[in-house]
């Protein structure tokens, strides 16, 4: 029994540092949260699909089914070219130690451009081939715009507490060359410094081990935009067959601040310090997809795709921080050299089965399910194996199911939509953290070869964030309800 309760504290520190995200030394920020990222996808493109739920993997007709089954794509018979602005909106509600703290990010963006070219094959007795078509465009497939405040009462430690931990027997002279971007900085300002004993010198902090109040705020940006390449068939209404090339190119930047203080103004020498980290990520990537549509009688629609792992090659994070200190009365600040680093990173396969039963010419209901594995997840670079990043990708990730809905009713020109979707949690903890679970509604209105219609998605996430963590100190888990909205236009015509 004590093996057991051991080794899960062991297991349950993994997570917290996963969660966090964070690494101390030389701060990098390629680590397993990562790969975490940019294998958790979150199917955007057009506003019908979006109201759906996203679920067309069996439905096609739409250019978002480039990005779920290609084979969506033989089920056009005319030409057509959509765009679609939306307006994103993200609130991150956050509970630490009793205390309650709240930020919120809203953009304007591009959910979706697309162009489809249908064409008509020659009549023949010996082919089953009606229409074949050509597409490219993009569909947006994540969305990383955020802000977050924190706010709460540490009673027990301070994230110095870790600092000391790490700087360790370190010789003075040799911090700058082993932490430039987070010790040595801390070093400068004196929120580290030097004492001696008896048994000679040792480190120590004018910040106290608790009692004092902590605040971070964060803001990220950016998204992931994958470029799609498509090509597809009908044979002859019955099966139809279509293949996309993915070019993702993603773009992540997060600026966070966090601080300590004396609240209270009750410690002596001591007021306040910070310490600011901005990173910048980049870099594209390459997938394929197969994928197939059946229809096997008028009212029942059955489809199922393949999703190569997706290789990001080349990606390039940059990254600086800063530390500033406020002690008896005296301001300093340190700014850390740049960091840049290049790597790859490997996201799972995904498989998707999917179901549509068509009721007349007035309405329907569809279902996806989609299967992918976040322990397959890699990174790799050509100096540095990541065999500890890997390792708690493995351990401490898992397999998730994706479930997506959606109905739509036409009266006339009108259609009338909504979806709901579920995006199972990442994480193998066997507890909902992380899940995420989407509704939405739409309209739609065509006249002859013009569309337009809308979408409003509201999703929500709850989580536990870790503010630091080491082996020997860490936080209270600071409690996140996540709520994000999209006001989605799509505007297309047939041709």
């Amino acid at each position: 029994m004590n093996l057991f309760n051991s080794t899960k504290r062991i297991m349950k520190k993994i997570l917290i540092l996963i969660l966090l995200g964070a690494s101390f030394g030389y701060l990098q920020a390629q680590n397993e949260s990562d790969a975490l990222r940019l294998s958790q996808l979150y199917y955007q493109g057009t506003a019908r699909s979006m109201a759906m739920g996203g679920a067309f993997g069996a439905l096609g007709a739409d250019f978002s089914s480039l990005s779920t089954n290609p084979a969506g794509l033989g089920l056009y018979r005319m030409s057509e070219m959509s765009i679609t602005p939306e307006v994103f909106s993200r609130k991150t509600e956050s509970t630490y130690n009793g205390m309650y703290g709240m930020d919120s990010r809203t953009i304007f963006d591009l959910s979706n451009i697309g162009l489809v070219t249908t064409t008509k094959a020659p009549e023949s007795k010996t082919s089953m081939l009606k229409y074949y078509q050509f597409a490219m465009g993009m569909n947006r497939t994540a969305n990383y715009n955020n802000a977050s405040y924190i706010i709460g009462d540490n009673q027990d430690n301070s994230k110095v507490d870790i600092y000391l931990d790490q700087i360790g027997n370190t010789s003075p002279e040799n911090i700058e060359s082993e932490f430039p971007f987070d010790l040595y900085p801390a070093w400068y300002v004196y929120i580290l410094d030097t004492a001696r004993d008896a048994q000679g010198l040792y480190y120590t902090s004018p910040v106290p081990q608790g009692g004092i109040r902590q605040e971070e705020s964060q803001i990220t940006k950016g998204s992931n935009n994958e470029w799609l390449f498509a090509a597809s068939a009908n044979l002859n209404d019955f099966i139809f067959v279509g293949a996309t090339l993915g070019l993702p190119y993603t773009r992540y930047f997060k600026s966070s601040t966090f601080t300590e203080f004396d609240n209270n103004e009750n410690i002596p020498g001591f007021e306040q310090w910070s310490y600011s980290e901005n990173i910048e990520t980049h870099g594209w990537g390459v997938n394929l997809k197969l994928g197939v549509i059946v229809i096997p009688i008028e009212w029942l629609r059955l489809g199922a795709s393949f999703h190569t792992p997706t290789l990001y090659y080349g990606m390039h994070d940059s990254w600086y921080t800063s530390t500033e200190s406020r002690l008896n009365g005296v301001y300093n600040r340190k700014d850390s050299p740049s960091g840049n680093y290049e790597y790859d990173i490997t996201t799972p396969l995904r498989a998707m089965g999917s179901a549509a039963l068509i009721v007349g010419k007035v309405g329907l209901f569809s279902v996806d399910y989609e299967f992918v594995d976040y322990r397959k997840a890699k990174l790799d670079a050509f100096d540095y194996n990541f065999m500890e990043e890997n390792n708690a990708i493995r351990t401490n990730y898992a397999s998730a199911s994706i479930l997506r809905m959606g109905t739509e009713w036409r009266y006339t020109n009108i259609s009338l939509r909504g979806g709901y979707s579920i995006y199972g949690s990442p994480y193998a903890n066997g507890d909902n953290l992380g899940t995420t679970n989407s509704y939405s509604l739409g309209l739609g209105y065509q006249e002859k070869e013009i569309g337009i219609d809308f979408a409003w998605v509201h999703g929500n996430t709850q989580q536990n964030y870790y503010l630091y963590s080491s082996e020997n100190f860490t936080t209270n888990a600071t409690v996140q309800n996540i709520n994000r909205n999209n006001f989605v236009l799509t505007i297309k015509t047939r041709f």
